[in-house]
C-alpha cells in the first residue's frame, strides 16, 4: 500500500543491486512511479516478473507488490531516463587492489544519463547514492554532465544494512541530502516526506564524507568492542558485562559527547590510563592496534595544530587557554603545554591568557608539571584579557570560552586561530579555523 499522498515523482533508479532494487521498491512503496534499469538481464527479468533479484528480508513482497500495482518497472536500457523527474544512481563503487573505489561503473552510468539529455525539456535532478570518496561528484559526475543547465546533482549516500534493508529504508535512522542548489536538495529530500523523518540538509562533499564518517565509526566500534573483549577475556572477565554496562551510560559513552572535532586530548586521566592499558596488554602478548594507536592518533593531531600555528607569519602570538580543558585549572598533560613549548623553541613571541589559572594559587603535581615543562611561565601569563590582546598580533583559541570572552576577542579584529570546536572560528579579521 502506498504512503504518499499528493503527486507521485517519476524516479529512475540506476542499479538494481543491493541498495538499488531496495530503493527502486520502497520509492515505489510510497507512492511513486520508478524504473530500474541494470545492465543484468537477469535482474531485470526478476523485477519485471515481481521477483527479488536477491534475498533481503521483506523486499519480496514489495517488488510483487508494487510491480502489480504498475508503480514498479525495470529495463535494461537507459530509455527510462528520458520521463524521469528524479534519477537515483545506485551502482556499485568496489575496490581496486589498491585499495582506491572502482569509478568504472558511476562513470559508465554517467554516460549513459548524458546520451538522454539532448532529447529532455525538463529539469532533472540526480542524486549520487552510491558511496564515492569526497569530491568524486564534482570530479567525476559534474564535468560528465557538463553543458546541461537543466541538471542539477546531489549526493544522498544511503544507510542500509544488508538483512535490514527495507527496515532501514522504511525507518531511516539518518537521512542526508547535499548539494549547493537549494531547490534540488529540497526536491530529493522531499521524496522521503512519508517516512516523516527530518532530513540534513549539507553541502555536496559533506554528505559524502558522511557516508564516511559513519561507516568508519561502525568499524571502529566493533574494533573497539572485540579488543575489550579480548583483554577482558585473557583476564578472566565477562566481556558481555563490561560492554553491557559501558552501554548503559548514554550521557558520555554512547553520545555525542567528545565526537567533535577539535584539540588534542590531555589531562591526569585519559593519558595516564591508555598508557598503563597498553603496557599490561603488552605483558600479556597480546596485540590490540586499535587501543594502541590511540595515545599515537593524539600525537599526530597535536603535531598537526603545532604546525598550523607555526605556519602563522604574525610575530607575537596570543594563546587563550592554558588548562587541558575549559573550567578547570587542571595544566598536567595538557596539550597547550606541548604548544607553548614549540612555539618557545621555535622563537616565537608568546603571551598566555586562561581565566583559571593563577601561579600562585596551583600546587602540587600540577604546579610541578607547568614548571618542569615551562619554568619561565609566570612571564608569560597575561593577568587579564586586555593584556594579551592589547599585545597580540594573532590569537590563537586552545580552549572554549565564555560567550563573554569570546565576543571581547571578536571585538578586538584579530586574527584568530581555533584549534578548538565550538567557537567562533574565523575573526572578522580574516583568521582560520583549524578542526
Amino acid at each position: 500500500m502506498s504512503l504518499r499522498t499528493g503527486d507521485p515523482t517519476q524516479i529512475a533508479v540506476l542499479g538494481l543491486g543491493y541498495v538499488g532494487c531496495v530503493t527502486a521498491a520502497c520509492f515505489a512503496s510510497l507512492g511513486h512511479r520508478v524504473m530500474g534499469i541494470d545492465r543484468d538481464q537477469h535482474k531485470v527479468d526478476n523485477v519485471l516478473a515481481g521477483r527479488a533479484p536477491f534475498y533481503e528480508p521483506g523486499l519480496q513482497d514489495l517488488v510483487r507488490e508494487n510491480v502489480e500495482q504498475g508503480r514498479l518497472s525495470a529495463s535494461i536500457g537507459a530509455d527510462g531516463i528520458a520521463n524521469a523527474s528524479v534519477i537515483m544512481v545506485c551502482v556499485g563503487t568496489p575496490s581496486e587492489k589498491n585499495g582506491n573505489l572502482g569509478l568504472t561503473q558511476l562513470r559508465r552510468a554517467m554516460e549513459e544519463i548524458a546520451t538522454q539529455l539532448s532529447a529532455r525539456s525538463k529539469p532533472l535532478t540526480i542524486a549520487i547514492r552510491s558511496t564515492v570518496f569526497p569530491g568524486t561528484t564534482e570530479e567525476v559526475v559534474l564535468p560528465a554532465l557538463a553543458g546541461h543547465k537543466q541538471v542539477s546533482v546531489v549526493s544522498n549516500p544511503e544507510f542500509l544494512r544488508e538483512g535490514s534493508a527495507v527496515k532501514d529504508f522504511m525507518e531511516p535512522s539518518l537521512l542526508v541530502v547535499g548539494g549547493s542548489e537549494e531547490a534540488a536538495v529540497r526536491e530529493v529530500a522531499n521524496l522521503y516526506a512519508p517516512l516523516g523523518v527530518s532530513a540534513c540538509l549539507v553541502s555536496l562533499r559533506t554528505a559524502e564524507m558522511i557516508k564516511y564518517a559513519c561507516n568508519a565509526f561502525h568499524a571502529v566500534k566493533i574494533s573497539f568492542a572485540n579488543e575489550v573483549g579480548a583483554l577482558s577475556e585473557r583476564l578472566g572477565i565477562d566481556s558481555q558485562e563490561v560492554m553491557n554496562t559501558l552501554c548503559q551510560d548514554v550521557k558520555l559513552n554512547v553520545s555525542p559527547a567528545y565526537l567533535k572535532p577539535g584539540f588534542a586530548f590531555g589531562g591526569s586521566c585519559l593519558p595516564k590510563d591508555l598508557r598503563a592499558l597498553i603496557y599490561r596488554v603488552h605483558a600479556l602478548d597480546l596485540k590490540l592496534p586499535l587501543l594502541e594507536s590511540a595515545l599515537p592518533s593524539n600525537e599526530q593531531h597535536l603535531k598537526r595544530a603545532i604546525d598550523a600555528v607555526l605556519d602563522l607569519e604574525a610575530k607575537r602570538i596570543g594563546v587563550i587557554g592554558l588548562a587541558f580543558k575549559e573550567n578547570t585549572d587542571d595544566l598536567r598533560e595538557s596539550p597547550v603545554v606541548s604548544l607553548l613549548e614549540q612555539l618557545i623553541g621555535k622563537g616565537r613571541e608568546v603571551r598566555v591568557f586562561d581565566p583559571h589559572i593563577r601561579m600562585d594559587t596551583i600546587y602540587g603535581s600540577n604546579r610541578n608539571f607547568i614548571l618542569e615543562s615551562i619554568p619561565h611561565i609566570s612571564r608569560l601569563l597575561g593577568a587579564d584579557l586586555e593584556q594579551v590582546l592589547g599585545w597580540a598580533d594573532h590569537l590563537v583559541l586552545a580552549q572554549k570560552q565564555s560567550a563573554e570572552t569570546m565576543q571581547r576577542i571578536h571585538a578586538s579584529g584579530i586574527p584568530l586561530m581555533a584549534l578548538v570546536n565550538g567557537t567562533l572560528g574565523n575573526s572578522a579579521a580574516g583568521g582560520a579555523k583549524f578542526s
